[in-house]
């Protein structure tokens, strides 16, 4: 029930926002260039390694010594506007139709992670990886990663089509609100360092 959720939801998303997703691809190509699509190896259900993709909010910009500068030097002006909009999250909803996302679960963290996880925190694993989920709506960025990892595990207990609904529910709420889009001075989530 919930894949055939998913599909529908995906699928009619896609065609019915496809002046957005056209909008915005040409905001991106108008302040970074091409590519329009940041893609990144993300970990999914059951430990599967798949390539997520979003749209580029970050310039390609280096150091001398070759080495990316921090996000917050690279996020441009527009992408920091695409981003508190969670429009370059769209893309991802290619990720749904192709069975590597649900619309809701824990978000997809990267590959390095998954070796600094806990056993209680790996649980995340047994869900599918969503583009919205309960630590997203209960203060995205804004939180701290045991507050997360928590409430991804609360989510992967208690999952239900209800909880789901919810969700969805308060996360087109928090993008109208532009609630909880970074960590104080940050453009992005701290990295995972393993904290137990």
């Amino acid at each position: 029930m919930k894949r055939l959720i998913d599909v529908t939801v995906a699928a009619s998303l896609l065609v019915l926002g496809a002046p957005v997703f056209a909008a915005t691809a040409l905001l991106v190509y108008a302040d970074v260039g091409r590519p329009l699509l940041f893609r990144q190896r993300r970990v999914g259900l059951g430990g599967r390694v798949f390539e997520l993709v979003k749209f580029r909010t970050m310039r390609s910009a280096v150091d001398r010594d070759g080495r990316p500068l921090p996000d917050a030097a690279r996020l441009t002006r527009i992408g920091r506007l695409i981003r508190a909009s969670s429009l370059d999250e769209l893309p991802q909803l290619i990720n749904v139709l192709r069975g590597d996302m649900s619309l809701v679960g824990p978000r997809p963290l990267l590959v390095e992670y998954l070796s600094r996880y806990s056993p209680e925190q790996a649980r995340r694993h047994e869900v599918q990886p969503g583009i919205t989920g309960l630590a997203q709506v209960a203060g995205r960025n804004a939180l701290s990663w045991p507050e997360k990892f928590a409430l991804d595990i609360y989510y992967v207990d208690h999952r239900s089509l209800a909880l789901d609904l919810q969700i969805l529910a308060r996360t087109v709420a928090a993008v109208v609100k532009r609630e909880g889009i970074s960590a104080a001075g940050e453009a992005t989530m701290p990295p995972f360092r393993g904290e137990r």
